[in-house]
């Protein structure tokens, strides 16, 4: 059997800054940044849907849901793995991520969990075609913070 079809190390480092990049709109609850990171009819998977049509009601149903009720989002990059089709067109991102959640009382738990992003490249470069983030089992699915959205 032959090996997993591993990205070169110029997609893994691109993919790198991509996590990084969007986690600082997650943990700056800033929509308007993190929406052209993706494919307009993206399809996605989360805790409030199970399949979410398109950016507009995945941020309606998700992200509003989840960004200002949470912190501290950040992806593992030491744990990221990135799988690339053998002509570069599409790739798949793995990766762990931490935040922090809040119970109702405001005092802080650890929110872990782990994220699986299709991405397709094309003349414009990468965009995210599939998000599918869940957190780890055990972890409260509920967090009650107050933050405000910085961008629509």
């Amino acid at each position: 059997m032959s090996s997993l079809p591993t990205a070169n190390a110029e997609t893994v480092q691109f993919f790198r800054e991509w996590l990084d990049t969007f986690a600082g709109y997650v943990r700056e609850v800033d929509y308007a940044s993190a929406r052209p990171l993706f494919h307009p009819d993206v399809l996605a998977f989360g805790t409030h849907n199970d399949v979410i049509p398109g950016l507009d009601q995945w941020v309606k149903t998700q992200w509003d849901n989840v960004w200002p009720k949470t912190a501290d989002f950040r992806f593992v990059l030491e744990q990221m793995s990135v799988l690339a089709s053998p002509d570069g067109m599409m790739a798949t991102v793995i990766a762990p991520w931490t935040s922090t959640g809040y119970r109702p009382d405001g005092s802080t738990f650890a929110r872990p969990g782990r994220a699986t992003m299709v991405f397709s490249r094309n003349g414009d470069g990468w965009l995210c075609v599939h998000s599918h983030m869940s957190l780890n089992r055990g972890v409260p699915q509920a967090s009650h913070a107050n933050r405000p959205v910085k961008a629509w």
